[in-house]
């Protein structure tokens, strides 16, 4: 019999990969703050992991990797991409993007004269200057110029501003009072017919405790009501495909897809006959691909093979396709949520390849893992 705490109430997948454990029989859930625990399945930012791994005879699993977010903050991403050998040389998969700090700030920050050597020495570089110059630049040569401004924590559309004036966006930052990053805002968007609609791409990955990466099979379009409209900016349901502001300011919300969502089979579909291109050879590949590299850059930072404890986690990619099917990432989220309907498997194959191969239940586990619904990278 094993026993897990959960500190994490308010996640829709760990309250199902917890109900799932419980089903076994061969697991116990036990008070949230007894130390003598097998896993833990505990809130992103307040994990205890100093005092994880110290219990006599019991090995400890979380469900986050400490140093995660690297990746999974808005600001930290950026400053990976510019400064990892292994992604800023080749990576051409990720918007051009500055680190904004808001000048009302009293906690100082170091001006971003040098490029690269100043992200690499200082935690805290303010690329505003070098934001100026690239939007100069490009307004100089006639490039597009249109930029889209977020909160480097911000979640649910909050903390954004699209536009294509330097000074707003600038202006923005410094009234919201919080580090940004500025992005290029892809300005040619493949778009879904009818409606003439944005959309974006959740892809779900697992990181075992050896590191494996294995990617869910499974992917959702998360798809606008309204149609593109590259003349008005403000219109955001427009622009940004969240759920909650979909599903709040547009008429429309519904209308194309249920819950405006859009599933791999159903897209690999509107391809092939639209496009004739199948999602496989098209898309997932490079897909795959910005998964591996990324999870692969900072697995040396945050990798727990070697520790009194083991990690675990879920993260979400989401990427955007433009008109010349390239696929671009936006950002990756730690604790992401899940389609209702793939919840069920998506937390079964959290618990077959995440905890029962540590912690195993039966002699069918390999099994169990082979037929997953997540494939290995």
């Amino acid at each position: 019999m094993y026993g897990f705490v959960v500190r994490d109430e308010n996640s829709s997948v760990y309250a199902e990969v917890a109900r799932i454990l419980l089903s076994s029989g061969r697991w116990r859930r036990l008070k949230k703050d007894n130390p003598r625990f097998n896993v833990m399945l505990g809130e992103r930012n307040r994990l205890p992991f100093g005092r994880l791994g110290h219990e006599p005879g019991i090995m400890q699993l979380v469900n986050y990797y400490r140093g995660a977010d690297k990746l999974c903050r808005k600001a930290s991403l950026v400053k990976l991409i510019k400064t990892s050998p292994e992604l800023s040389e080749s990576c051409t998969w990720f918007p051009e993007s500055y680190v904004i700090y808001p000048t009302t700030q009293k906690s100082p920050v170091a001006k971003g004269r040098n490029g690269l050597q100043d992200l690499i020495n200082s935690s805290r570089t303010d690329e505003r200057e070098e934001f100026l110059e690239s939007f100069n630049g490009r307004t100089e040569s006639g490039k597009g110029n249109v930029w889209i401004a977020k909160s480097s924590s911000g979640a649910k559309g909050e903390g954004i501003l699209i536009s294509s004036d330097a000074t707003q966006l600038l202006d923005f930052i410094d009234n919201q009072g919080q580090v940004h990053v500025i992005q290029k805002y892809l300005e040619n968007p493949l778009l879904l017919e009818p409606g003439h609609r944005k959309f974006d791409i959740r892809s779900w990955v697992l990181v075992d405790n050896q590191y494996n990466i294995f990617l869910y099979r499974e992917g959702v379009l998360r798809t606008s009501s309204e149609p593109y409209n590259d003349s008005d900016f403000q219109d955001m349901t427009s622009h940004l495909t969240n759920h909650c502001i979909q599903k709040e300011h547009s008429k429309n919300y519904g209308r194309y897809e249920e819950g405006n969502e859009m599933f791999f089979e159903e897209f690999n579909q509107y391809l092939m006959t639209s496009l004739n291109i199948n999602l496989e050879n098209s898309i997932l590949w490079q897909i795959k691909q910005i998964i591996r590299v990324c999870l692969t850059c900072i697995e040396p930072a945050i990798s727990t093979k070697h520790l009194p404890y083991q990690s675990f986690q879920l993260f979400g990619f989401d990427f955007m396709v433009d008109e010349e099917l390239k696929v671009w990432l936006l950002e990756v989220n730690g604790a992401p949520a899940c389609a209702q309907k793939l919840y069920a498997e998506l937390c079964q194959g959290i618990v077959d390849l995440a905890i029962s191969t540590v912690f195993p239940l039966t002699d069918t586990v390999q099994k169990q893992t082979q037929d997953n619904a997540f494939i290995k990278l």
